[in-house]
């Protein structure tokens, strides 16, 4: 039988890379698309300052900076009244309550904002305080109310002002008797009379 003479054929084969050699040529290969991904320059965040409410917050009580803080948002989640300054937050007011994590929008607090989207353009806020405390716990936000007055002569009643908007009701104060403090965003010249009347008389206001 015919056996082949095993060392002629591998001296005719070319020699096989060492194993060293080839860990340097595969250690080589994946260098370079290591180095190109590493001077790759990294994506653009074209995410915008958001602030949100860092806990619940309660209607008609003053913030601080303690009560927001910022996060990043994609710009198509930011709403159009977004504030996204901390400084702008200080002494303003929620309208209405305030989930932890919601967006502190400005329609959402009492000032230039909310009155426009409430009442129009030509609307101002008067805050009045009402004698009775249960009238203002049946009170919220949005709510419709008449302002009436009465007559300091004959005891009748005065309608001072229809279809005002409650913007927010703050806490009754402790101690001395006086009654809550309601902000009610009404046409200008109705606003006027409201805010002279009730320096020296007190107002009222009906549900609609």
């Amino acid at each position: 039988m015919f056996r082949p003479d095993l060392s002629r054929l591998r001296a005719l084969l070319p020699p096989l890379p060492r194993a060293i050699t080839l860990r340097r040529i595969v250690a080589a290969a994946l260098v370079v698309p290591a180095a190109a991904i590493a001077l790759r320059p990294p994506p653009a965040d074209d995410s915008v300052p958001l602030l949100v409410a860092a806990r619940a917050l309660a209607p008609g009580v003053a913030l601080t900076a303690a009560d927001v803080r910022v996060v990043r948002a994609p710009p198509d989640l930011r709403p159009p009244s977004a504030i996204a300054n901390p400084d702008e937050i200080p002494g303003r007011v929620p309208a209405a309550a305030i989930d932890p994590g919601e967006p502190i929008t400005g329609v959402r607090l009492v000032g230039r904002e909310n009155i426009a989207a409430t009442m129009g353009e030509d609307a101002a806020a008067v805050p009045v305080r009402l004698a009775d405390p249960g009238v203002a716990g049946l009170l919220r936000p949005g709510a419709r109310v008449d302002v009436i007055t009465s007559d300091p002569d004959s005891g009748r009643p005065i309608v001072l002002a229809r279809d005002a908007a409650v913007v927010t009701v703050r806490p009754p104060e402790d101690g001395g008797g006086r009654g809550s403090l309601v902000v009610i965003a009404l046409m200008r010249d109705s606003a006027t009379q409201v805010a002279s009347v009730s320096l020296g008389q007190q107002v009222a206001v009906t549900l609609r």
